[in-house]
């Protein structure tokens, strides 16, 4: 199965996501930081990411995302957000500001990591 790490700095979200994945016998590993999101994408290098876009700075996830583009990663990033709802603005994948392949809303429900995961495949990799 899959090698998939999960960034976020609410560590309910990522007990919830990891439950999930680590059901259907996927590999997780969590990272509670940005810091810690980039050690971890070197250590265990991951088939998937899933990406909180605020965490210690409004922008980390997608900052990060950003970061591994450049240094010419291909690893199909998820992003999970909240900005929607507190907001009411909406995102979308784009290769150069926000290159991700998808994007979720939280709360995540069961069952849409599996689906993004999928639908980033059917995308490809944003480049």
């Amino acid at each position: 199965m899959a090698r998939i790490l999960v960034v976020d700095d609410d560590p309910d979200i990522t007990f919830a996501v990891s439950l999930y994945l680590k059901r259907d016998q996927h590999e997780v590993r969590t990272a509670a930081s940005r810091a810690e999101g980039d050690g971890s994408s070197q250590d265990f290098p991951p088939d998937l990411i899933i990406l909180d876009v605020m965490m210690e700075q409004p922008d980390d996830g997608i900052a990060m995302a950003q970061d591994l583009r450049r240094a010419g990663s291909t690893v199909p990033i998820i992003m999970l957000t909240s900005v929607g709802q507190v907001t009411g603005m909406t995102y979308g994948r784009d290769n150069d500001l926000v290159p991700v392949e998808v994007f979720f809303e939280k709360p995540v429900r069961a069952g849409r990591p599996a689906e993004g995961r999928q639908r980033a495949a059917e995308v490809g990799p944003a480049s």
